[in-house]
């Protein structure tokens, strides 16, 4: 395991008008996870769920890898639970945290996405990945399969056959080829990653916050549902949102021809 500077923290929070971007920070060791990694990033999750002015939340990685999944060393030496442990501990919860998080989640993407690293990008709502940046499910490799919500997320993203061939074969995806899969949303150029996922999480920060969540809720809610359960699903949401402020503000604003204000979480 590569040592990390005792006075680094493994994880860095910055806030700018409404936008708070997590940085994994191991970058030594393309930020894989170790149990204080994983407790830093719950802990700041948490935090940002609970402060309303958080109205979005961007997750990236520092130096040149996003996550390179669990610092396997950290398990054999006896300093982090067995794999079976860990996912049941740290994986299940961190997966269910980003899926059920009240304001959009952006992954950006900045290189190597690996194991478990790769399905936490892919668990946001939107994934944004520099060309050069990479999609691994390297569990095959090493006698696992897919965790952090792999399982659940590759089938419904690329379908069965792209999806098993991904995790079986555990071969390197480049973001320009996840983009074509419709694995992930966007592949842009390196040197434009951080101006564009400012922009998106600065735009949908100022955008009706509570109806994009309940959109994600819809959506993978009417995974599991008939035609008619979800029409029911939308009529139950739509009726909520309607009556909410955001919903009246932004009728108020489409009539006045203005901009609106949503306020709404």
């Amino acid at each position: 395991m590569t040592a990390h500077p005792a006075d680094e923290p493994t994880l860095l929070v910055q806030d700018q008008a409404g936008v708070r971007t997590l940085t994994l920070n191991r970058p030594a060791a393309l930020n894989s996870f170790t149990v204080a990694m994983h407790l830093a990033l719950r802990g700041a999750l948490e935090a940002a769920a609970a402060d309303r002015a958080v109205r979005c939340v961007v997750l990236t990685g520092a130096g040149r890898g996003f996550c390179a999944g669990q610092d396997l060393a950290e398990v054999m030496d006896g300093s982090a639970p067995g794999v079976g442990d860990l996912v049941a501990q740290y994986y299940k919860p961190l997966a269910l945290q980003i899926s059920r998080m009240p304001v959009p989640v952006i992954a950006a993407v900045n290189g190597v996405a690996a194991g478990a690293g790769a399905n936490l990008a892919l668990g946001c709502d939107l994934v944004v990945a520099a060309e050069s940046a990479s999609f691994i499910q390297a569990f095959s490799k090493i006698g696992l399969v897919p965790d952090c919500g792999g399982t659940w997320l590759l089938p419904r993203l690329v379908g069965r056959a792209q999806a098993l061939g991904l995790a079986l074969t555990g071969d390197k995806l480049g973001a320009a080829q996840a983009k074509a899969l419709g694995l992930i949303w966007q592949c842009v150029p390196d040197a434009e990653l951080s101006a564009t996922v400012h922009a998106l999480a600065a735009r949908l920060a100022a955008m009706p916050v509570k109806a994009m969540v309940a959109t994600r809720l819809a959506m993978d809610a009417a995974q599991h549902l008939g035609l008619e359960a979800a029409l029911a699903e939308e009529g139950r949401l739509q009726a909520g949102l309607a009556a909410a402020a955001d919903c009246q503000e932004g009728i108020a604003a489409f009539l006045a021809k203005r901009a609106p204000n949503f306020t709404d979480r």
